[in-house]
């Protein structure tokens, strides 16, 4: 039923999907950072991080570097950086056609 392809695509997206993991990403954008970095940027626990930085991991979505006890984390695809840019414009696009309806709904009801 679904092509090797589809189920990829998929379960990089899955992997995508959770709050914490993409204001990670975001965060690697700015360039490379360890766990510590990453919980004092975010005010969340270094459990919470490491989880969801794993999971990040076993997709091959981010790489690791190891300079002496520190793991450093970066972004394993540039191309990640314009995938959530553009992922941020379709948003906005979707909340400013939510607003004009909301505007044209207010307009109507009085």
């Amino acid at each position: 039923m679904y092509q090797p392809l589809h189920q990829f695509k998929a379960e990089f997206f899955k992997a995508l999907g959770h709050p914490l993991r993409l204001v990670i990403l975001e965060q690697l954008i700015a360039g490379e950072k360890s766990v510590t970095d990453l919980q004092a940027a975010l005010g969340v626990d270094q459990s919470s991080v490491s989880q969801q930085l794993a999971i990040l991991r076993t997709r091959n979505i981010v790489e690791t570097r190891k300079d002496g006890t520190s793991v450093f984390y970066r972004l394993r695809d540039p191309l990640l950086a314009e995938l959530l840019e553009l992922a941020r414009s379709i948003f906005n696009n979707h909340l400013i056609d939510t607003q004009a309806m909301l505007q044209q709904l207010a307009t109507t009801d009085t």
